[in-house]
């Protein structure tokens, strides 16, 4: 499993939350039927958003990347998130990400164009396979999320950049090219394939990465190794509050590490999982009180040895990682008196504390 993790600008929101979270259950249930996981969620330290606010607080980006990462970490913690297999760097890649454009200029499918080096959608016939979008809706995403659809060195407004020159406070590396730094999509692409292989069972993320970002990175790794990139995609829908997505940009955010002074962590992670990972759903000030008064109702049923529900909780989770009606079956057992420990325990929450 592949998951596309964090840049390290600013503290994990519920919605960066719900991501991770809703991977943890699927890690969790995959492990329960006896797979081995090996769940790589990389860090983007090598990125726009992430320079531009380390210029805003006049601070190094990679101090400011290791201060976020840490806390980050610790409220996933909190949340009882299982370790990943690994959590690479783009910053520790860029040996691998000059190896892999080589791969891509040597197919055929990028050229270069004044300082930087751009990925040739017109030659990938099934470019827009992973989205499913029209051309217009591409154009305009791409617009909307950093694409630069107005570039003039490109081809094409949809073709994307592989290398590109830093700016004067950037980091920079030397080419064959030129100097400079990476592409957003090729860092995942240069890390899934170091850490991972070729081919990847499992690969997500929220579902605002679908485009460009998994587009970009499918096109690219195919085209690098003419192999299959991804069996399954997973992408987990975005969390709303005050009716529109949850995002730095807006400031409409509820972040973890607040939350989590005034609640106990279990009930903030009973929040994010009674919510379908594939449904948008608004935060709002119901959520923890309802979490609260579940966690409550799951401590105090103490009759039986604690297997009851687990059975339909696993039947649940194989149903689409269904962890609403996994919550249901539990609610049901807990009114019932029934202890529930070990159905929790799979879902994350550990009641034995």
């Amino acid at each position: 499993m592949y998951t596309c993790g964090i840049t390290p600008y600013d503290a994990t929101h519920i919605g960066h939350a719900f991501t991770f979270i809703s991977y943890d259950v699927l890690q969790r249930r995959l492990i329960d039927a006896g797979h081995l996981v090996k769940c790589v969620r990389n860090v983007t330290d090598i990125d726009d958003p992430l320079f531009a606010k380390a210029r805003e607080l006049g601070v190094h980006y990679l101090d400011l990347a290791a201060g976020e990462e840490a806390r980050f970490e610790a409220d996933m913690k909190a949340l009882n998130a299982l370790s990943v297999y690994s959590t690479p760097r783009a910053s520790s890649a860029i040996a691998d990400i000059r190896g892999f454009i080589g791969m891509v200029l040597d197919r055929g499918f990028a050229y270069q164009a004044g300082e930087s080096v751009y990925f040739d959608v017109s030659k990938f016939d099934s470019f827009g396979s992973v989205s499913n979008y029209d051309q217009q809706t591409m154009k305009r995403l791409a617009a909307e999320r950093g694409g630069k659809t107005e570039d003039p060195h490109k081809r094409n407004q949809l073709d994307f950049v592989l290398w590109q020159p830093s700016a004067a406070d950037e980091p920079s590396w030397n080419t064959m090219w030129g100097s400079g730094r990476p592409g957003w999509h090729i860092e995942c692409s240069a890390l899934a394939l170091r850490e991972l292989g070729t081919t990847i069972d499992l690969h997500g993320g929220g579902s605002d990465l679908i485009f460009p970002h998994h587009e970009c990175e499918r096109a690219q790794s195919e085209a690098a190794t003419g192999e299959l990139f991804v069996r399954h995609w997973m992408h987990v829908a975005m969390v709303l509050m005050n009716g529109s997505k949850m995002s730095k940009s807006l400031g409409n955010l509820e972040f973890v590490d607040r939350l989590r002074k005034a609640h106990d962590p279990r009930a903030i992670r009973l929040a994010l999982i009674a919510n379908h990972y594939r449904t948008e759903w608004e935060w709002n000030s119901s959520a923890m009180p309802s979490a609260e008064k579940r966690l409550a109702s799951w401590s105090s049923a103490k009759s039986g040895d604690g297997q009851a529900g687990l059975e339909a909780v696993r039947h649940a989770l194989d149903d689409d990682l269904n962890t609403p009606a996994a919550i249901a079956t539990l609610d049901a057992v807990a009114v019932a008196g029934q202890s529930v420990v070990a159905g929790a325990s799979l879902l994350g929450v550990e009641l034995d504390r």
